[in-house]
């Protein structure tokens, strides 16, 4: 009870009443508990029941009147540990974690001894990974509750995160000596393998083996013993013991690739060959990368002979490791296409097999389905086609060939076909939900938002729009698909939004870390602890963010670059170079999809006031209701920022933080900071590109603009023209900025990608060298390295934008001659090409693990 406004017993006992009723989540008794005190004239502006009274309505959703109540409370009686710790609670609710921690200090002012505030500020402290402070909390804790496991525990925590292995060790070593439980016990292993995981941080690897060996008896979880030692062998080096243990663990479990690589790691090919490969299921996985020649045909034939026996469909994804080597290549080609020519005739693998029993009618389809994805790797589209046309007239229903079909007429550049294909895919099994996501996928890589929405809504809840039930689940490899397809569609504000949208995921994924602060602790999951926080602080490395992020500064940089206007919409279409027919048929369409959103706004407003009476239902039922609201995001608002690069920069710092390892992050960083004309920061960008990819094409485009920018700077500070210059010596020399371009061009001249980048600077250098530029990137050859349909459709938007010269007669040329390299790609198909300055030069041809389709063989990753 507060000293400054103390209650009398009667009113003390209700007070009690509203702290239980509060604990109990019994919101309505509690308020009429409150209003009993508060009614009273003495007590109508007693601090601790306002406060308590604001806590409560905070819980039924009532946000401005619970912090009207709690701040009045708060006036009332500045002295009471319980206003500012409900203030902090209040404040905890709604995100604020900086000022909730300032009002748990102002609490323990008035009370430090105070469990339940120490122990909240200790949860918002690991929150926020304060870890002094969580350690100073932890060992107040510690001290007042000396017997309970969780003080130990977390006091040793503390000192573990701070990476204060010593004082963490000898507090868990003086907690193992209190615990003598025998036998079977879950937590003292989980404290055993904690204490040695420990250990192992602080890099005493032989006395991490030692108490390994010591406790093992103690630790239920034989599997981690197992798994731990042989890392710890393998790092000291003892290779014999650490080979045996993951032999044992492959018996075991011989499906985890992990125990394979482990393996791997203690093995000398030399030695390995001399004994022959005794164990079965790794070997293949193992041989195969060591071994060339006859050994490695004979290891593959059998692999694949009875992977195709027994038709199993990932074959080509086992092997496709394997070709990074080209004579492996040619040896699986020959091996299957023999397959192909002996099945066809005789039903058997080969010559030999002839008085072995004949093969399933199957064998056949899945050789076919194999040669079709292996030409398909290697971009030999006719052959690939074939083969999986061939398939399908053998067994016209089998999904996996439509999928493979669709595959290939991706890669090749003709999304309309592959999504015909997978559509009819998913209708052979309507129930398939990977079948029903893997279309859905390519419709928007075919910018077929609406039908993407639709197909995803086979599977999404009911009464809720696809859109909206994908995004509550936290779908991002769709809104990461629709954001692209907005983007390359000029929908910037809808692009933006599905941004925002991934990013406030991955806020909420961090905000939901808070609830296993005290479970962990409590239920001694001490090692899954600790790798959820180390995951936490890194979350935004993911490919999920790096995309959004990506595609999101894109798209601010085009809105700083060409801002909407307040009459224009953030959804254009280019109407100035319609005719009159074309421009009556939009706007019928737009009329027409008007109608459509209209209806579909009527439904989400009727699904939305079905939303608002559940929650008023659940609030009658005295539920605790989210406080946290979000701000909606409006496209049109989205797209009309009034500080976009500011919006570009957000996304940015993750990127620079986690994804420093990645050259797009400095690229994107630079073509930030060049708009800002930030010299030091666009240096430092260049700097940290350069270290990662000094070739880079784009970086090459970025280092010849700032030296452009720099030489036109007059009025520089003296201490940055000095930095400036010497920094810039160690990248540029005493070269000037033709001079580095021709050097680029001559180094690169067998690639066009960064023949590109160079014509662009040319071009850039020098306006009249027009015919020259043209010429570096429209007169390539067949074997030139990176001639895919990607890189010649940057070309095209290159050239159609002027960025190599006013040369509008030369977009036919090159269209025809990209269309004779890449006859199935529609980006070079003449009849279907529309000219629209919104166009983003984004080709959707790789994915599923695939390729560009690469004319001179080689293969690149998605």
């Amino acid at each position: 009870m507060s000293p400054s406004q103390p209650l009398p017993p009667k009113e003390n006992a209700l007070f009690k009443r509203i702290l239980k009723c509060y604990e109990h989540k019994q919101y309505k008794n509690g308020l009429k508990f409150a209003k009993q005190i508060l009614t009273n004239p003495k007590f109508a502006e007693h601090g601790e029941t306002l406060a308590m009274k604001g806590l409560t309505l905070n819980c039924l959703g009532r946000k401005e009147e619970a912090y009207e109540y709690v701040r009045r409370g708060l006036r009332n009686d500045l002295k009471s540990h319980v206003c500012w710790h409900v203030y902090g609670l209040l404040q905890r609710s709604d995100r604020k974690y900086d000022e909730a921690i300032k009002c748990y200090r102002n609490a323990l002012k008035w009370d430090k001894d105070n469990i339940q505030i120490l122990r909240d500020l200790s949860l918002l402290q690991i929150q926020m990974r304060d870890l002094e402070g969580y350690r100073d909390t932890r060992y107040q804790l510690f001290m007042l509750r000396p017997t309970q496991r969780a003080s130990w525990i977390g006091f040793a925590m503390a000192y573990h995160l701070l990476k204060d292995y010593e004082m963490a060790l000898k507090i868990l070593e003086e907690f193992r000596k209190t615990q003598t439980k025998p036998g079977y016990d879950y937590e003292h292993s989980e404290l055993l393998l904690y204490q040695n995981m420990v250990i192992r941080e602080s890099g005493t690897l032989e006395e991490a083996l030692q108490h390994l060996e010591k406790y093992e008896e103690q630790i239920s979880d034989k599997l981690s013993v197992l798994e731990t030692r042989a890392e710890i062998l393998v790092q000291l080096g003892r290779l014999d013991k650490a080979e045996e243990i993951y032999r044992e663990l492959l018996n075991r479990n011989p499906e985890n690739l992990a125990y394979y690589q482990g393996l791997e790691s203690t093995l000398k090919p030399v030695q390995e060959s001399q004994r022959q490969f005794i164990f079965v299921k790794c070997s293949f996985y193992i041989i195969a990368s060591y071994f060339l020649g006859e050994v490695f045909r004979k290891l593959v034939d059998d692999y694949m002979r009875r992977a195709i026996h027994k038709g199993i469909p990932p074959l080509f994804v086992d092997l496709r490791p394997l070709y990074t080597d080209l004579e492996k290549v040619k040896i699986i080609e020959e091996l299957v296409l023999g397959y192909a020519n002996m099945l066809k005739q005789k039903e058997v693998f080969s010559e030999d097999d002839n008085c072995i029993e004949k093969e399933p009618a199957t064998a056949l389809l899945w050789t076919y389905y194999f040669l079709a994805q292996h030409f398909d790797y290697l971009g030999h589209t006719d052959k690939a086609l074939e083969y999986v046309n061939t398939a399908i007239e053998h067994t016209p229903t089998l999904i996996e060939l439509f999928v493979s079909k669709a595959r290939v007429y991706k890669h090749a550049g003709d999304i309309d076909k592959a999504v015909k294909c997978l559509d009819e895919a998913q209708s052979y099994d309507t129930a398939d939900r990977y079948i029903n996501s893997k279309c859905a996928k390519y419709m928007l890589r075919a910018n077929m938002v609406k039908e993407a929405e639709k197909m995803c809504s086979k599977f999404t809840r009911e009464g809720v729009s696809a859109m909206e039930n994908l995004n509550e689940m936290q779908c991002m490899w769709f809104q990461t698909e629709c954001a692209l397809a907005y983007q390359r569609l000029g929908k910037w504000g809808d692009a933006l939004k599905k941004c925002h949208e991934i990013d406030r995921h991955f806020s909420e994924i961090i905000e939901d870390q808070f609830d296993f602060h005290t479970y962990c602790m409590r239920k001694m999951t001490l090692r899954a602890y600790v790798g959820l926080l180390r995951l936490e602080d890194i979350l935004r490395s993911h490919p999920f963010y790096f995309r959004a992020a990506k595609v999101a500064i894109k798209v601010y940089l085009r809105l700083h670059d060409k801002p909407l206007s307040d009459g224009e919409s953030s959804q254009q279409i280019n109407t100035a170079n319609m005719a009159p027919s074309e421009l009556k048929k939009l706007r019928n369409k737009q009329r027409k999809a008007q109608k459509r959103a209209e209806l579909e706004k009527e439904k989400q407003n009727a699904a939305q006031e079905k939303r608002e009476q559940h929650i008023k239902s659940r609030q009658q039922q005295d539920t605790e209701v989210d406080n946290v609201k979000e701000e909606e995001l409006v496209p049109d608002k989205l797209a009309k920022v009034e500080d976009p690069l500011e919006q570009a920069i957000k996304f940015l710092k993750p990127l620079q933080l986690l994804a420093a390892d990645r050259i797009e992050t400095h690229l994107l960083a630079f073509e930030i900071y060049s708009r800002k004309n930030k010299l030091l920061l666009m240096l430092q960008s260049i700097k940290r590109a350069y270290k990662l990819n000094p070739s880079h094409p784009k970086l090459h485009s970025h280092i010849i603009c700032f030296y452009s920018m720099v030489s036109q700077q007059t009025d520089l500070a003296e201490s940055v023209s000095t930095v400036l210059k010497q920094e810039m010596e160690k990248v540029y020399g005493s070269k000037t900025a033709q001079q580095l371009n021709e050097e680029f061009l001559t180094q690169h001249k067998d690639s066009l990608p960064h023949l590109l980048e160079g014509a662009r600077m040319l071009y850039f250098l020098d306006k009249s060298a027009e015919s020259r530029v043209l010429e570096l990137v429209t007169t390539f050859s067949k074997n030139i390295k990176g001639l895919n349909i990607e890189t010649c459709t940057e070309v095209l938007y290159a050239i159609r934008e002027g960025e190599l010269g006013l040369c509008e007669e030369e977009v036919s040329k090159f269209i025809s001659r990209c269309n004779e390299l890449f006859p199935i790609a529609t980006a070079f198909r003449p009849e279907l090409q529309k000219e629209d300055e919104n166009l983003v030069p984004q080709v959707c041809i790789a994915g599923d693990g695939g390729i560009t389709n690469h004319v001179d063989g080689l293969t690149k990753e998605e």
